[in-house]
């Protein structure tokens, strides 16, 4: 997803979080003691300090630093600031840029989708929504409407043929007309899921591969539609937060997710959830052992190989997540299908955010920063670099 490069929308740290330090300052002086009457408050560590690799690592400690370490400090991988190894379930590496540590929630942009991915699969398991039955939109359901044939399959494998265009330049708009950024921050973005099923035709539905972060808001708007008839803002964000907590972020103890909803009170979720690495590094662990977590099944193992199937239009592409294969001619590559097995799979952001997946290595690789999208290949083929340095395992 390409976007403008404003500074707000990739706030800095300070705006997540309140500093250790501060918090601990203010409530000395609201309780009316020094720093001498409970002790030093001990100084933030810095980014250096923060730098970890797990004497456990199957990869030479020295190897695995140098691999990691263009990531924060080569310029053509632009800023890098956070950056975290899961294997076999355990953190085996861990990496800041300064000013950010393991408390900072960083945005997600685009990996939101694939967290709507699996908001979606409980209810297609609950039996409350079906892959193929039309989707239940009700701006397409007057007789005669020929997007009364768009399905659920359709929307989550990116083949609506909706006229959505992601991004200005490639769809012949300027950068803001294209629907992503209206929907998001002009005319469509009261009611996102409005603008985004407004949208005519430009295709019939199964026959073309769009990526569409407006896709992923109608997904949500189904989603919090099947949970509530209510069109109250606020009991939509309430229906939805109940189910997004109970299903999802409680259970994989992701206690730092922040979603975010748009004024009707539909979820953003193509484009803007705040985490902190950790919480999704938990993810991708969720994703990696098949929707289960400490062997209780949440989500269906049924519905996590569907995520990871290649849709009919693009093999590089599953149920809104990216597959480590070849993309058809024409398309960016967008992973590293020449540098790792093809049973990898990532959810991807704008700006180089990355959870990448890797079941046959039993990895699960976070990298969050800001990389113009026009660039992310030096930074992403490291990734692959990295990667390609722990073995497949039985």
């Amino acid at each position: 997803m390409l976007l403008p490069s404003v500074s707000l929308l990739v706030q800095p740290p300070a705006m997540y979080k309140m500093k250790l330090s501060a918090f601990a300052a203010l409530s000395l002086l609201l309780a009316g003691c020094g720093a001498s009457d409970a002790g030093e408050i001990p100084p933030e560590k810095t980014a250096e300090e923060l730098a970890y690799i797990s004497d456990a690592s199957p990869v030479d400690k020295a190897e695995l630093d140098r691999a990691i370490s263009p990531l924060f400090e080569d310029p053509a991988m632009a800023e890098t600031r956070a950056f975290l190894i899961m294997h076999r379930g355990e953190i085996l590496a861990e990496r800041y840029g300064e000013g950010y540590d393991e408390d900072t929630r960083f945005i997600s942009w685009s990996m939101a989708k694939s967290i709507t991915g699996a908001l979606l699969g409980f209810m297609v398991s609950d039996g409350r929504l079906v892959l193929d039955d039309p989707a239940p939109v009700p701006a397409w359901q007057r007789p005669g409407d020929p997007r009364g044939e768009i399905t659920l399959r359709h929307l989550i494998h990116m083949s609506s043929g909706l006229d959505h265009t992601e991004v200005g330049p490639e769809g012949g708009k300027t950068l803001f007309e294209a629907d992503t950024q209206r929907m998001l921050f002009l005319d469509g973005a009261e009611d996102m899921a409005a603008y985004a099923e407004a949208r005519t035709l430009e295709a019939q539905p199964g026959e073309k591969f769009e990526y569409s972060t407006a896709t992923s808001v109608i997904l949500s708007d189904i989603i919090t539609r099947t949970l509530t008839e209510s069109t109250d803002p606020k009991v939509r964000r309430d229906a939805t937060m109940r189910f997004v907590r109970g299903r999802l972020l409680e259970p994989l103890g992701m206690e730092s997710t922040f979603v975010e909803f748009d004024a009707h009170g539909t979820m953003v979720g193509g484009s803007i959830i705040q985490a902190t690495a950790r919480d999704y590094a938990k993810f991708g662990e969720f994703l990696r052992h098949n929707g289960a977590k400490k062997g209780s099944q949440h989500l269906p193992v049924s519905w996590v190989q569907f995520m990871k199937t290649s849709s009919p239009n693009d093999p590089a592409y599953g149920g809104h997540i990216w597959l480590n294969k070849i993309r058809p001619e024409g398309r960016n590559q967008v992973l590293f299908p020449d540098k790792g097995p093809d049973t990898i799979f990532g959810a991807l952001g704008h700006l180089g955010q990355q959870i990448i997946v890797s079941p046959e290595q039993k990895l699960t690789v976070v990298r969050l920063g800001k990389t113009q999208d026009d660039v992310l290949r030096p930074m992403t083929d490291q990734m692959g670099d990295i990667m390609a340095l722990f073995p497949i395992e039985n």
